[in-house]
């Protein structure tokens, strides 16, 4: 039996949290009857980066989520394994398996709450956002 090293399950976690980056989303934006539309490009570098310091980033929250996770995982699996007799391999499962859920669960949260935070400074500052 292969044994799995943390270092692989951060890797595949950060891997799902690729499906949700916050590096290429911008809330769409309708300039049309905005007082403050020659705010607009400035206005979105500023909101850009208080969005990413309210969520925390996407592969940071990923990592403590996959942390959690695998320690909750491996904890979980070693008495399940210990049941059933190898609670070595039942900690490394269930590390596995723990990891990879609580790092993309993690992430995709902290994809959200980038969202959310945009979307807020954006419409704060009397712009018309879409989406």
């Amino acid at each position: 039996m292969k044994k799995i090293f943390p270092i692989n399950i951060i890797s595949v976690s950060l891997l799902l949290s690729g499906c949700a980056t916050q590096t290429g989303w911008t809330p769409t934006v309708d300039p049309y009857g905005d007082p403050n539309a020659y705010r607009l490009e400035q206005d979105m570098a500023e909101c850009r980066q208080l969005a990413l310091r309210s969520s925390g980033g996407t592969v940071k929250e990923t990592a403590k989520g996959t942390a959690v996770g695998g320690l909750l995982g491996a904890a979980t699996g070693a008495a399940v394994g210990a049941v059933s007799g190898d609670a070595g391999a039942g900690a490394a499962y269930g590390a596995a398996i723990g990891g990879i859920g609580g790092g993309a669960k993690q992430g995709i949260e902290s994809e959200e709450q980038y969202k959310r935070a945009y979307i807020n400074c954006m419409r704060h500052r009397g712009h018309y956002v879409v989406d």
